[in-house]
């Protein structure tokens, strides 16, 4: 993906909140290199951080005639407006080493024998994944492959078949699971009709007997 940014010199609260009332976005490059300040479209950065390939692929910044490779590390939203406060990129390139949470964007549910067969629930317990690979190798996702799944199955990431040279990153012993099958509940059984209680044998009578007596 391609977007267009341009210098800023001036820095500080005051400067901007001046950028953010013209319809600017505040934000900063770092890495191979020095820090360069650097200010955004407010709109165009907005709808373009609605787009998941913004978040987890390498973009082709357009900064004075030049372009340089980036990924999006940072940005801040207002606490309450739909705002983007401010914006941090990281230049990259064939050398750069990098972890990154990606997407999971899973396939084959549907004709699993989990679901197919045993028409058993199917939970997305994660939909992103940490991994760490070159910046080159960065995928916009990861595809997971549900159609084996069979009854009471979980899919852990160690389980994932990754592209070479990708990892999923290990926090200490941690296997998260990625995808959990469960059996569904059986359906209550209806509960038995209502069955109306028939009058104590003699009641009627005794009121009737009573009036008698009256007259």
């Amino acid at each position: 993906m391609k977007f267009t940014a341009f210098e800023r010199s001036l820095q500080g609260t005051g400067a901007s909140r001046r950028l953010r009332n013209a319809a600017k976005v505040p934000g900063i490059v770092y890495g191979a290199g020095a820090p360069q300040m650097i200010e955004l479209d407010h709109n165009a950065l907005f709808f373009a951080l609605k787009k998941e390939a913004f978040h987890s692929s390498i973009l082709e910044m357009d900064l004075a005639g030049k372009t340089q490779k980036v990924l999006l590390r940072d940005f801040h939203m207002h606490a309450w407006k739909p705002i983007v406060m401010h914006v941090d990129f990281q230049r990259v390139d064939e050398t750069t080493k990098l972890r990154k949470k990606v997407p999971l964007h899973f396939s084959g549910e549907e004709g699993s024998p989990a679901v197919k067969t045993d028409h058993c629930l199917v939970s997305h317990v994660t939909t992103e994944l940490e991994i760490e690979c070159l910046a080159t190798q960065l995928p916009e996702f990861v595809t997971v492959d549900l159609s084996g799944l069979t009854k009471n199955q979980s899919l852990h990431a160690s389980d994932l078949k990754l592209p070479e040279g990708i990892k999923a990153v290990k926090h200490g012993t941690r296997n998260p699971v990625i995808v959990a099958v469960t059996t569904p509940k059986a359906e209550e059984e209806a509960a038995p009709a209502a069955v109306v209680a028939a009058p104590e044998k003699g009641k009627g009578k005794g009121k009737k007997d009573e009036k008698q007596n009256k007259k």
